[in-house]
């Protein structure tokens, strides 16, 4: 393909040979016929015969250019410099020279932001990891002594500890998917076990707001990675406690079938208006509807759906306003073995 390409340049210098033979063909012919008849087709194929000589050591050089220019390009080192400088002119070369300048000036720069990164990524795991410290005190203190405790600052610890473990979960994954290691155990794990799990880490939420929950009838074992599957309930979770309203309910189906399995997870909230919910997942976006959505960072549902395109899940939001929310997490169904 590249190869016709190059030749296509050239066609109109064949033409043009063609035409000095032409011409030639028709001096001869005036000159003298006989020798028209005898010379004409050799003097015709001599000539592609030729241009075809020709043809092919220039497409062989030009693609040992092409070649070393993206090796060039690949690793602008000076070794590759000086390769790709002797098969071109004097004016290209100095060209190239200033290209493999700024190319690895440029590369210089990422490396060094690269380097940034990772030691940023690390600062933030430490740190998260450092914070959970206090925060598992403060769970065991709210465990073990909160008949010592009055309800409302029980109520307002237990709000503390869900709002800042959520925030630190939030850094973590944050950091892991924008980050360039990933470390995701797929494994096929219960759904009904990582509910459970997420509605105890919300339960004192759960049941200051009064929420009556509705289990699968069915559990059904799900191929995924199970912290990221499960950080990613908890933000399906959260909104509906966030954006709960009289009598709540959270209502959580698994229904089966041949080539997916889709987790439905429902509540009778306050909804989000039908134009926003294409907007549900993208970044920073919370809607303009409740004052609790005017104080939300709009990162809860784009860092669910950010795992959801790494763990091969498809998220679908269903809702109308006033009348409750739906999240639906669709599984590809993978057979073990």
């Amino acid at each position: 393909m590249h190869n016709g390409k190059r030749l296509m340049q050239y066609i109109p210098w064949f033409c043009l040979c063609l035409g000095i033979d032409g011409f030639a063909v028709l001096l001869l012919w005036i000159a003298d016929v006989k020798a028209l008849q005898a010379m004409a087709a050799t003097i015709v194929l001599a000539t592609a015969l030729m241009f075809a000589a020709i043809c092919a050591v220039v497409l062989f050089l030009e693609q040992g250019r092409a070649n070393a220019f993206w090796d060039f390009l690949d690793t602008p080192d000076e070794y590759h410099e000086k390769f790709l400088q002797k098969q071109l002119s004097v004016s290209q070369a100095e060209e190239i020279h200033g290209l493999a300048l700024v190319l690895r000036e440029k590369q210089d720069a990422l490396s060094a932001l690269q380097t940034r990164l990772e030691e940023y990524e690390e600062y933030v795991e430490t740190w998260a990891h450092e914070t959970k410290m206090p925060l598992s005190l403060l769970a065991l203190l709210l465990d073990n002594r909160r008949e010592e405790l009055p309800e409302q600052v029980g109520f307002k610890l237990d709000y503390i500890q869900s709002r800042l473990q959520e925030s630190i979960d939030q850094m973590l994954f944050y950091a892991r998917i924008k980050g360039m290691r990933k470390d995701y155990l797929f494994e096929h794990i219960s759904v009904d076990s990582v509910i459970q799990e997420v509605l105890e880490d919300y339960r004192p939420l759960l049941e200051e707001k009064g929420f009556r929950t509705v289990l699968p009838e069915t559990d059904i074992p799900v191929y995924t990675d199970r912290r990221s599957f499960r950080f990613l309930l908890q933000q399906v979770v959260s909104n509906a406690v966030k954006y709960s309203a009289e009598q709540p309910v959270l209502h959580f189906a698994v229904i089966p079938g041949e080539r997916t399995c889709v987790l439905s997870v429902r509540d009778n909230g306050t909804g989000v208006k039908s134009c926003d919910l294409p907007f549900l997942f993208e970044k920073g976006f919370t809607g303009d509807c409740g004052e609790n959505r005017k104080k939300a960072t709009g990162m809860g549902l784009y860092l669910a759906s950010e795992i959801g395109k790494d763990l091969k899940l498809a998220l679908e939001a269903d809702s109308q306003l006033g009348e409750g929310f739906e999240m639906r997490i669709v599984f590809p169904v993978v057979h073990s073995g």
